[in-house]
């Protein structure tokens, strides 16, 4: 029997403006992991931790995946579990995980074994994705505001994928200097792959196999990065959507 193909979506990305105020829509990076789930009506499960299960996303984010065709359930963690983390995730065709605090969200997870179950999905083909806080918790670290404005790293990611991440890389000026800084200094791995604001990389396995954008315009100054220490110093290669970044 055929392992299932394990596939993480982590982004800067996941949502557009719809036109209407107070509303918005899936953009082409989450439509993609739907899409992926060769599901006609994909069961979508939310998981918002990193906002403290902020009652706002989740009636914005269940709306835009209703209109998209989807069945959509949550994982809350506050005030306690409502359900089982893995009877959850591993019932779900996607998966979804919010920005905020990512600190925050590594440590609940880990108080209630979230982390676990995560893997546990993602092992029998459960597409796993999320922006910002929800795609720096699936790789070893990265770069984040959790503890206030000054950027520091976290380095307690799941490490499903065994590289460094760095998010909204062309929208806040601390973070490429900081991830190269923590990538030179042995803090962060050698290899690490960042995104633009709009912008998210597809892994299957371990490989990086897809650059996808939310930006209608195809915005050239936007994209992925792979970002690489070498003997000297930091190498970066700008991926364009649409391309392989395994071609690098």
């Amino acid at each position: 029997m055929t392992a299932p193909t394990r596939r993480i979506l982590a982004t800067s990305a996941g949502f557009v403006d719809s036109g209407v105020q107070q509303q918005v829509r899936l953009g082409a990076t989450v439509l993609r992991g739907l899409a992926l789930t060769g599901k006609s009506r994909p069961r979508a499960c939310l998981v918002y931790t990193a906002t403290g299960d902020d009652n706002m996303y989740y009636a914005l984010s269940y709306e835009a995946f209703n209109a998209a065709g989807c069945d959509v359930t949550q994982l809350r963690l506050f005030p306690q579990p409502s359900a089982d983390p893995e009877e959850r995730l591993c019932g779900s065709d996607f998966v979804w995980v919010g920005g905020g605090s990512v600190a925050n969200l590594l440590a609940v997870w880990a108080l209630h074994g979230v982390g676990d179950a995560m893997r546990a999905a993602w092992e029998r083909g459960v597409i796993l994705g999320g922006v910002s806080a929800g795609s720096v918790c699936w790789h070893v670290g990265g770069t984040t505001d959790s503890f206030g404005q000054q950027l520091r790293p976290v380095t307690n990611g799941l490490g499903f994928l065994p590289y460094a991440n760095g998010v909204h890389y062309d929208a806040e000026a601390q973070r490429r200097p900081l991830l190269h800084e923590l990538m030179l200094d042995g803090t962060l791995p050698e290899l690490a792959y960042a995104t633009d604001n709009g912008i998210g990389i597809l892994y299957e396995g371990l490989e990086p196999t897809e650059v996808i954008s939310d930006h209608t315009d195809g915005d050239p100054e936007r994209g992925a990065y792979v970002v690489r220490r070498t003997a000297d110093g930091i190498d970066e290669v700008r991926l364009a959507p649409g391309s392989n970044p395994r071609a690098h």
